[in-house]
């Protein structure tokens, strides 16, 4: 109603950063040309397992570097032979919470 821009906070502001984080490339985010992944590119490779392996090491590389506020429990990522695509699942916990938040990715490349 106010035409204003919605604000994250909490969990969904952590979720957020996370997908962020993930799905920028590298030399995107103006004067920080290190923020960003591989991912992008991961996409472009054969759908298989190994590259799933590959991008599920990359998004434990991203997050563990860039988001100081998380401690990573398990990563999960599936190719969809199909559909050429990639399926990911990352949980993890926020501070001292004992119970884990999770955040998936659908991941397919664009052209």
């Amino acid at each position: 109603t106010t035409s204003d821009v919605y604000r994250k906070t909490g969990d969904e502001a952590i979720k957020r950063s996370i997908r962020n984080l993930l799905l920028t490339n590298f030399c995107e985010k103006p004067f920080q040309p290190n923020i960003g992944s591989n991912i992008d590119k991961l996409l472009f490779e054969p759908v298989n397992s190994l590259t799933a392996g590959l991008i599920a090491n990359e998004i434990k590389i991203v997050v563990t570097n860039y988001e100081s506020r998380v401690k990573i429990d398990n990563i999960t990522v599936s190719p969809n032979l199909d559909g050429n695509s990639f399926t990911a699942s990352i949980q993890f916990f926020i501070g001292n919470n004992t119970s884990p938040t999770a955040v998936n990715l659908f991941l397919q490349r664009s052209r």
